[in-house]
């Protein structure tokens, strides 16, 4: 079976990781074993508080290791909880890093496309978070290569991002490379502005901004089957 790309570019979370079922998880684990129960209310602000944070972090407008403490100081704070915010950073990271849930289909499609095509995963994420729970999910045996933004040294949609990519991927050709992604100000402003064609996921049935040149929306994983393959 012929296809009409050879490498795909999967960003990681919300597009094959299940991240806001484990960010849950995680955090109310966390807070849980400071003798705090998180009610959905909570979750929700705090989801909403990390969000804003990773956005700037795009814009570069904050560093990653003050991001990772800073969520925590505005979640708490509006709150009232009384905890030491480095302390409650470190170890919401850890149980962070040991949730690999997938989104629905992740596992078949990445499995029926490695048949055909290489894949990679292409995230913000912080380092040995992203590593261990890729580590811990049966999708590592699918994948040619793991890029995150902290060992590369630039973040998504930054374009050296993805020149450093492109630099590593063995007969790169951008012409046949397609990025995937749930997020328009990172996996498709980046890959958009690398020159890449860009398939959007928006599992809620999110619109394209107008006159972005985003080639293909699907909303659910299976149809991106029919886009690769010919």
């Amino acid at each position: 079976m012929s296809t009409r790309y050879d490498d795909i570019l999967f960003d990681a979370d919300g597009t094959l990781f299940d991240f806001l079922r484990g960010e849950k998880e995680a955090l109310k684990a966390t807070f849980l074993a400071h003798g705090i129960e998180l009610d959905e209310a909570a979750v929700l602000e705090y989801s909403a508080i990390n969000d804003s944070l990773w956005k700037a972090l795009e814009r570069g407008e904050i560093e990653k290791s003050e991001l990772r403490v800073k969520r925590f100081e505005l979640f708490c704070r509006a709150r009232g909880y009384d905890v030491d915010f480095d302390s409650i950073s470190v170890e919401y990271t850890d149980n962070l890093s040991y949730q690999h849930f997938l989104i629905d289909g992740a596992l078949d499609i990445c499995r029926e496309l490695s048949e055909h095509c290489r894949l990679f995963i292409i995230t913000n994420g912080i380092e040995y978070v992203q590593k261990r729970r890729f580590g811990l999910s049966p999708l590592g045996e699918y994948f040619d290569g793991l890029f995150i933004s902290g060992e590369i040294g630039f973040e998504k949609p930054n374009i050296r991002f993805f020149e450093a990519v492109a630099d590593s991927i063995e007969n790169y050709n951008p012409e046949r490379t397609l990025v995937v992604g749930d997020s328009l100000s990172s996996d498709m402003k980046g890959g958009i502005g690398a020159g890449l064609d860009c398939c959007y996921f928006a599992p809620g049935g999110q619109q394209i901004p107008e006159g972005m040149p985003i080639k293909y929306k699907i909303t659910k994983l299976s149809e991106l089957p029919s886009i690769v393959l010919e």
